[in-house]
């Protein structure tokens, strides 16, 4: 018999009542024949779906989609007007700014406020506070009002109090983004522990590269109604699809743009230029179970990799001299930052880097066009496996738009460093400076 999920959410909506003027809310309230001033406004409607124990689950969508309206529900911050959700087992919840806290109170005691609401005595919330303040690290502000805190200090003392109640359950609502790049590390080590403890873990963010790394299924709000659910990378795929849109048909007479090249950019015979088909899962090092996700206005066909002069080799030698080649063709006429990243076994980033990062022009692409990058650099990676993801990405109004992310697309062997460990071989040079002898052991 298989275990209750997590959390459940059964066909969850929620109605707000909105109100042109505080005048009409009193004139509606005091109506003899009740007659309604306001407007309907349904933040969320018949959302349903489950998360498993030890999952990661994250939830994306655009501003006002109901995400937070949704975690506010599952957490009984606010209720439904229709639907339930059920849970097993005690869920602690970072939201955001503001929620939960009193801002007449000290953080000491707001912190023992929330413990008092989660269940814990006061007590139990004593001995825990040490660790609490030890780890949210603001000083004698602990003992000042909340309302003379900066959002940065708000949210060290938030999480502190979140993670010392031993939730089985981990709710995050976008508040880590104001912590500053320590706590945040700290934070991020906390969150990978319950993982590995296998806590539920509910997750929502717009940085879907830290979605991409740490979920395992996710869904996509829209509108109110949920749009998309299943594995994590098609549902960013989805979510990247409602910011930007989807792929369009051009008209070939944009082929009578200029083209241009990037700096850099090989030329490939002419034989070549008919030949689009995807020769990638032709490699030996190909890995079939990949990601993929974009826009599709471009795709990424080909790749190679010469270390010291050999193509393709099975192994890449420390410190070798290393060129990746991106062969990219287009369906329509885009400017892409090119780009590529290594990552460990376990999707941690080793690096990554691409044409926008480096301040280098877009490379221009005509429909039925391509274009050839390629990237120089040094295998300064210590032995081990690790996979290299391929990408390209276009901004519009100044966003990033996935335009074809191949992730873990192959996989790449670099030599045995048996000198370091880690990720990265900084090729240390030890020197012995000076000894000292006591004088009774000299001769």
């Amino acid at each position: 018999m298989e275990s209750l999920p997590a959390i459940s959410v059964c066909n969850v909506s929620k109605k707000f009542r909105l109100f042109s003027s505080p005048k009409q809310r009193l004139i509606e309230a005091i109506h003899p024949f009740r007659k309604q001033y306001h407007k309907e406004f349904w933040a969320l409607r018949n959302i349903s779906f489950d998360v498993h124990r030890g999952e990661i689950f994250g939830i994306l969508g655009r501003n006002g989609s109901g995400k937070s309206t949704l975690l506010q529900i599952i957490c009984a911050v606010m209720q439904a007007t229709g639907g339930e959700v059920k849970s097993s087992g005690r869920i602690s919840a970072l939201l955001e700014l503001g929620a939960g806290f009193n801002p007449e109170f000290t953080g000491r005691e707001n912190v023992i406020l929330n413990g008092a609401i989660q269940g814990f005595s006061k007590q139990e919330m004593q001995e825990r506070i040490d660790d609490i303040e030890a780890f949210a690290d603001i000083g004698e502000f602990f003992d000042q009002p909340v309302k003379l805190y900066s959002s940065g200090m708000f949210v060290r003392v938030a999480f502190a109090a979140a993670i010392h109640i031993d939730p089985e359950i981990l709710v995050v609502d976008e508040a880590l983004s104001v912590g500053d790049s320590k706590f945040q590390h700290r934070c991020f080590q906390r969150i990978r522990n319950f993982m590995e403890q296998g806590k539920t873990i509910l997750v929502v963010s717009h940085s879907t590269d830290t979605l991409l790394r740490i979920c395992n299924r996710g869904v996509v709000l829209d509108r109110g109604e949920l749009v998309h659910i299943g594995p994590i990378a098609g549902a960013v795929n989805h979510y990247q699809k409602l910011l930007f849109g989807e792929a369009q048909n051009i008209s070939k007479n944009n082929g009578k743009r200029k083209k241009e090249m990037v700096k850099g950019m090989s030329e490939m015979p002419k034989k070549e230029r008919a030949d689009k088909t995807d020769k990638i899962p032709l490699k030996p090092t190909y890995n079939r179970h990949e990601t993929r996700m974009g826009s599709g206005k471009a795709r990424i066909v080909d790749f190679d990799l010469v270390v010291d002069g050999e193509l393709n080799p099975p192994e890449i030698a420390s410190h070798a001299n290393c060129e990746l080649i991106v062969k990219l063709v287009g369906n329509e006429f885009v400017q892409l930052s090119v780009g590529f990243a290594i990552v460990s076994l376990e999707g941690t980033y080793v690096f990554g880097t691409n044409l926008a990062m480096m301040g280098h022009p877009p490379a221009q692409i005509e429909a039925d066009g391509y274009a050839v990058l390629r990237f120089h650099w040094q295998a300064h990676l210590t032995g081990g496996e690790y996979f290299l993801n391929l990408g390209c990405n276009e901004f519009v109004d100044g966003q990033d738009s996935f335009v074809d992310v191949r992730r873990s697309v192959a996989r790449l062997k670099f030599s045995d460093t048996p000198q370091s460990v880690g990720f990265v071989d900084l090729q240390v040079v030890p020197e012995l400076v000076a000894v000292e002898i006591p004088d009774e052991q000299v001769v």
